[in-house]
Protein backbone atom coordinates (compact mmCIF):
# COMPACT_ATOMS: atom_id res chain seq x y z
CA UNK A 1 0.00 0.00 0.00
CA UNK A 2 1.75 3.17 -0.76
CA UNK A 3 -0.01 6.45 -0.23
CA UNK A 4 2.09 10.06 -1.46
CA UNK A 5 3.00 14.02 -1.12
CA UNK A 6 3.74 15.75 -4.08
CA UNK A 7 5.71 18.72 -3.79
CA UNK A 8 7.95 21.13 -5.87
CA UNK A 9 5.83 23.18 -8.12
CA UNK A 10 5.35 26.57 -8.74
CA UNK A 11 5.77 29.58 -11.44
CA UNK A 12 8.25 29.31 -14.16
CA UNK A 13 8.37 31.14 -17.92
CA UNK A 14 8.54 29.14 -20.61
CA UNK A 15 12.11 27.54 -21.45
CA UNK A 16 12.77 27.28 -17.59
CA UNK A 17 12.87 24.05 -15.36
CA UNK A 18 10.94 22.64 -12.83
CA UNK A 19 11.63 19.81 -10.63
CA UNK A 20 9.06 17.38 -8.88
CA UNK A 21 8.98 15.32 -6.08
CA UNK A 22 7.09 12.20 -4.75
CA UNK A 23 6.85 11.37 -1.27
CA UNK A 24 5.66 7.97 -0.84
CA UNK A 25 5.14 5.69 2.62
CA UNK A 26 5.06 2.20 2.65
CA UNK A 27 7.88 -0.44 2.62
CA UNK A 28 6.93 -1.76 -0.92
CA UNK A 29 7.23 1.53 -2.37
CA UNK A 30 10.68 -0.11 -4.45
CA UNK A 31 8.44 -2.90 -6.07
CA UNK A 32 5.74 -0.69 -7.33
CA UNK A 33 5.66 0.98 -10.74
CA UNK A 34 5.54 4.57 -10.10
CA UNK A 35 4.31 7.59 -12.69
CA UNK A 36 3.47 10.96 -12.94
CA UNK A 37 0.15 12.72 -14.30
CA UNK A 38 -1.34 16.03 -14.75
CA UNK A 39 -4.68 17.46 -14.72
CA UNK A 40 -5.12 21.14 -16.55
CA UNK A 41 -8.53 22.95 -15.91
CA UNK A 42 -11.72 20.49 -17.18
CA UNK A 43 -9.40 17.90 -18.31
CA UNK A 44 -8.76 14.36 -16.90
CA UNK A 45 -6.00 13.26 -15.44
CA UNK A 46 -3.20 12.38 -18.55
CA UNK A 47 -0.50 10.11 -18.03
CA UNK A 48 3.13 12.04 -18.50
CA UNK A 49 5.86 9.48 -17.25
CA UNK A 50 6.58 6.12 -15.70
CA UNK A 51 9.25 4.15 -13.81
CA UNK A 52 9.34 0.77 -13.12
CA UNK A 53 10.82 -1.41 -10.53
CA UNK A 54 13.47 -1.97 -12.91
CA UNK A 55 13.96 1.75 -13.41
CA UNK A 56 12.52 1.11 -17.14
CA UNK A 57 11.12 4.21 -17.95
CA UNK A 58 7.86 5.57 -20.30
CA UNK A 59 6.75 8.91 -21.28
CA UNK A 60 3.99 10.94 -22.82
CA UNK A 61 4.69 11.72 -26.69
CA UNK A 62 3.70 15.30 -25.54
CA UNK A 63 6.97 15.34 -22.61
CA UNK A 64 9.47 13.20 -24.30
CA UNK A 65 12.87 14.44 -24.80
CA UNK A 66 11.87 17.04 -21.87
CA UNK A 67 10.88 15.32 -19.10
CA UNK A 68 12.86 12.97 -17.05
CA UNK A 69 11.38 10.55 -14.45
CA UNK A 70 13.52 8.97 -11.81
CA UNK A 71 12.96 7.40 -8.58
CA UNK A 72 15.84 6.99 -5.29
CA UNK A 73 14.21 3.90 -3.44
CA UNK A 74 16.38 4.51 -0.15
CA UNK A 75 14.20 7.74 -0.11
CA UNK A 76 10.80 6.52 -1.15
CA UNK A 77 10.71 9.47 -3.59
CA UNK A 78 10.46 9.32 -7.72
CA UNK A 79 11.47 12.84 -8.88
CA UNK A 80 9.92 14.61 -12.47
CA UNK A 81 12.81 17.11 -13.96
CA UNK A 82 10.97 19.05 -15.94
CA UNK A 83 13.16 20.93 -18.40
CA UNK A 84 12.24 23.45 -21.61
CA UNK A 85 8.34 23.67 -19.83
CA UNK A 86 6.19 24.88 -22.26
CA UNK A 87 2.95 26.86 -21.59
CA UNK A 88 0.43 24.00 -22.54
CA UNK A 89 2.45 21.99 -19.27
CA UNK A 90 0.35 23.83 -17.00
CA UNK A 91 -1.48 21.51 -14.94
CA UNK A 92 -1.70 20.25 -11.29
CA UNK A 93 0.91 17.00 -11.22
CA UNK A 94 0.25 14.07 -9.84
CA UNK A 95 1.94 10.56 -8.24
CA UNK A 96 0.63 7.58 -8.46
CA UNK A 97 0.61 3.97 -9.36
CA UNK A 98 0.36 2.71 -12.63
CA UNK A 99 -2.03 2.15 -13.48
CA UNK A 100 -3.26 4.68 -10.85
CA UNK A 101 -4.53 2.13 -7.95
CA UNK A 102 -4.71 5.00 -4.79
CA UNK A 103 -6.50 7.68 -3.80
CA UNK A 104 -5.21 11.22 -5.68
CA UNK A 105 -3.35 13.18 -3.15
CA UNK A 106 -3.25 17.23 -3.19
CA UNK A 107 -0.83 17.39 -6.42
CA UNK A 108 1.41 20.11 -7.10
CA UNK A 109 0.16 22.96 -9.30
CA UNK A 110 2.87 24.07 -12.23
CA UNK A 111 2.34 27.00 -14.18
CA UNK A 112 4.12 27.92 -17.11
CA UNK A 113 3.95 31.88 -18.35
CA UNK A 114 4.57 32.74 -22.04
Amino acid sequence: QVQVVESGGGLVQAGGSLRLSCAASGNTFSGKTMGWYRQAPGKEHLFVARISSGDSTNYADSVKGRFTISRDNAKNTVYLQMNSLKPEDTAVYYCNTVPPLINWGQGTQVTVSS
